[in-house]
């Protein structure tokens, strides 16, 4: 299976530029919910959603800070019964607005999600033909995940890396030194030719950042 048969569809919010995702199943109507975020993100992608006729198997949350769950509430109010996947370190912090940041804009975000699964290091989830690896990226957050699919060549990271840069390490939990290890072993030891897919920013790919990206400069 190549990447043409799987689907990526971003829809950004205005404020914090973070990426709603929906991965999409070619020829299917089989798709994931990728990080839903605020307003009016998860508005577009729900929008789409019915649009294309598009059946969401699962929540995926490649962390819980606000950013990347404001937009969980709404569309578990539309799909009930999905699946959030998310790993378990960081369960607590749907329903806790400072663990989740939420404080720090100056709101109390809290999230409930009736069917909570865990996003466990070397697990594979399967869309469709394809099989999904969850890598452990942590160190923006305790439990930072990144999806890694090798048939698509694409990998679905979070915030742990961007083009040009990674995540911040200056929030509670974080883990600057774990962070950079991790891209180090996790990601940057994957295909160059893998297309990342950054919560933040524009696409990138690994043999760019392990060439360029400043943070790894020898």
């Amino acid at each position: 299976m190549t990447d043409q048969e799987i689907e990526i569809v971003t829809f950004a919010d205005e404020f914090f530029a973070q990426n709603s995702r929906l991965i999409i199943s070619q020829g299917e109507p089989r798709c994931w919910v990728v990080d839903p975020g605020f307003a009016p993100a998860t508005d577009n992608l729900l929008k789409y959603l019915t649009e294309r006729n598009l059946s969401p198997e699962a929540v995926i949350l490649t962390h819980a800070h606000a950013d990347h769950i404001a937009g969980l509430s709404q569309v578990l109010n539309v799909h009930e019964m999905l699946p959030v996947h998310l790993a378990k370190i960081e369960w607590s912090y749907l329903e806790d607005p400072s663990q989740n940041l939420s404080t720090m804009t100056g709101m109390e975000l809290r999230v409930k999600a009736p069917e909570l699964r865990d996003l466990a290091p070397d697990q594979v989830l399967e869309l469709g033909g394809t099989q999904w690896q969850v890598l452990d990226t942590s160190g923006h957050s305790p439990g930072g995940r990144t999806l890694y699919c090798s048939q698509a060549q694409t990998a679905i990271v979070g915030d742990a890396l961007f083009a040009g840069s990674i995540g911040r390490v200056d929030f509670p939990h974080s883990d600057g030194p774990r962070l950079l290890s991790n891209i180090r072993e996790k990601l940057f030891t994957l295909p160059g030719a893998t297309r990342v897919c950054s919560g933040h920013g524009p696409d990138t790919t690994i043999e760019i950042e392990r060439s360029t990206n400043p943070f790894f400069a020898s």
